[in-house]
């Protein structure tokens, strides 16, 4: 069968809720993706231009057009998840998390054993988990094997085999770990009954277990077997300490699960908590690669259906940072304040706790990675066309007007070029004017690059606010780069951004990583400035020192300098010292003015 023209498969689609699928010329899956209206939505692909290059890139390959449709968007939405771990296609986001990860098992067994696992065997044992680190596993069952007696064997406690006296006690018994099944000394029933509470214990819930501690302490206490009444308090005290530690909520608030999301240009992260009876008993942070720059409610309904799946959540109830498409049977709640906002608040820390460590990682183990995502990130931040791989940073300095200098530092990737730092001597100028200055210096700067016909760069941060600017700017209109070269300007005081013919500054958030750079530039350039004002400052005040002695000039001055080093040392030295450098009548001159 003949290839059917994109634009005959699009007049074709229905206008139902569904998801589509992308192929090449070559059958292989593009992309996945949802719709409320399969139409629409996947014509709007071909319809504008996208400013996203990948997008582009994929619209151009796209050479058939498949779709499902399903009767409601959260449908489609369980199905675009399974579509997307199936296949993989390229241009879908990826999640992160191929990680095994450790269970607690409930053996089906007349007595069960309880152990943890990384493997699901389906033989009618229950598992719960997965749970996201295996201390989180081992905690769990120390503290329940603290309160309960459990065997630990792997013998057949079959009634028959208990009877027919095949097993003895082991070490176990004697020290109080177990209470002895194998040989009878503990029925079937009592040894469900205290499973019955484990299962309440892994899953958040330590009431039931208290009360029934609670009412045993005190019937032994009735009895006089105060000890026992003692080793049951104990237990109580263990059960109720663990509770406060990760009771951090309203213990109201119970089977929840939270989501939240933070990301940038290239990456997403979402959290996600699980809450039982104001316990967290599950904390799980995804990494999720964007591959189309996908907003983020997108990335948080994939990420929901997928964690959901994976960690088998059965909650009925959402908190979510804003409205998601999600299965009709769950409830979404939204929270502005109170103790529901503030577990909202922990799920948003832990994602940006995660998104540093990552940062961290990926800065020592993937430098490129690091630096591509922090110049993406300061294009968009600065509204920029190209990313600023080469960025230059001008500052004046002139203390009580004297000596006036400026600096240009240059950073590449982010990173400084120190060997491309440059000094100016400020020389059409008068008196301390950092506006004519800083014209003077990007004139002078940008006139060499031209004429050298050298790599300009794709920013140029000026250190000062609306007036510096517009400096600059003369220089760039005289030098015809106006619009060639982006530039921008810093105000110290609010570290406000302020873009060229436009009154309103724009404020990055003070954490940002392009506002740390920006802030690095400037601070850089101000330092190289203050240097080398100093130096300046401290010649002309030694010269001026040697300079004021009758009958020594300028020349002499640093003569003297070259020989002795400094002033101190010119000071110290003798007559004949002095003359084997100047001559015997200068030297006399010399020598009597300090002495």
């Amino acid at each position: 069968m003949p290839q059917v023209p994109i634009q005959i498969q699009l007049s074709t689609l229905p206008d139902n809720p569904g998801v589509y699928q992308f192929f090449d010329s070559d059958e292989k899956m593009l992309y996945v993706g949802k719709a409320k209206n399969l139409k629409k939505r996947v014509t709007s692909y071909f319809a504008k231009n996208h400013e996203y290059g990948k997008t582009r890139v994929m619209v151009k390959k796209i050479n058939r057009i498949k779709h499902i449709v399903v009767p409601t968007e959260s449908d489609a939405l369980l199905l675009e998840n399974n579509l997307i771990k199936k296949y993989r296609p390229r241009y879908n986001v990826m999640l992160r998390d191929d990680k095994s990860y450790p269970w607690i098992c409930i053996k089906k067994e007349r007595f069960p054993r309880i152990f943890p696992t990384r493997k699901l065997i389906k033989d009618g044992s229950e598992y719960y988990g997965p749970y996201t680190s295996m201390g989180t596993v081992r905690t769990l069952l120390d503290l329940v094997k603290s309160v309960y007696p459990l065997r630990t064997c792997n013998y057949d406690l079959s009634e028959e085999k208990i009877a027919a006296g095949k097993y003895k006690l082991c070490l176990e018994y004697h020290l109080g770990n177990c209470k002895g099944p194998c040989i009878g000394l503990q029925t079937a029933d009592e040894y469900h009954r205290q499973m019955d509470d484990i299962r309440e214990i892994i899953k958040g819930n330590f009431k039931s277990s208290i009360q029934y501690f609670k009412k045993r302490m005190k019937a032994l206490a009735d009895d006089m077997k105060f000890e026992e009444a003692q080793r049951i308090k104990d237990k109580v005290q263990v059960l109720e300490n663990y509770q406060v530690k990760s009771t951090i909520v309203n213990p109201k608030i119970n089977n929840v699960d939270v989501f939240s999301i933070i990301s940038d240009e290239a990456y997403g992260y979402v959290n996600f908590l699980q809450l039982s009876h104001g316990s967290i008993v599950r904390s799980h942070t995804m990494e999720l690669k964007k591959k189309l720059n996908e907003k983020d409610e997108d990335l948080l309904q994939l990420a929901i259906v997928e964690i959901r799946q994976r960690f088998k959540s059965e909650s009925k109830e959402l908190y979510l940072p804003f409205e998601v498409i999600v299965e009709p049977q769950l409830k979404v709640t939204i929270p502005k304040l109170g103790d529901k906002r503030k577990i909202l608040e922990l799920s948003e820390r832990n994602a940006k706790f995660f998104r540093q460590e990552r940062f961290k990682q990926i800065k020592i183990l993937d430098p490129d990675r690091h630096t591509n995502r922090i110049m993406a990130q300061m294009q968009k931040d600065l509204r920029l066309s190209n990313e600023p791989r080469h960025i230059e940073c001008f500052d004046n300095s002139n203390i009580q007007g004297s000596n006036p200098v400026a600096a240009c530092v240059v950073f590449r990737n982010g990173k400084p070029s120190k060997k491309e730092y440059r000094h100016y001597n400020i020389k059409t100028v008068t008196g301390p004017d950092d506006f004519a200055s800083m014209e003077e210096v990007v004139y002078r700067r940008y006139k060499r690059l031209l004429a050298e016909e050298a790599q300009l760069p794709q920013l140029i941060i000026i250190d000062g606010g609306k007036g510096q600017l517009s400096s600059a700017l003369k220089s760039l209109d005289a030098l015809n780069l106006r619009g060639k070269v982006a530039i921008i300007g810093i105000a110290k005081r609010l570290e406000e951004i302020y873009f060229p013919e436009d009154s309103v500054p724009l404020y990055l958030d003070k954490k940002s990583e392009s506002l740390r750079i920006i802030q690095q530039l400037r601070n850089e350039a101000h330092r190289f400035g203050i240097t080398f004002h100093r130096k300046k400052r401290s010649k002309s005040a030694i010269n001026s020192e040697l300079v004021s002695i009758e009958g020594i000039g300028e020349k002499t001055a640093q003569e003297l300098l070259r020989s002795f080093k400094s002033v101190k040392r010119i000071k110290e030295a003798t007559i004949d010292n002095l003359a084997e450098t100047v001559g015997m009548a200068k030297a006399k001159k010399i020598y009597e003015s300090f002495h």
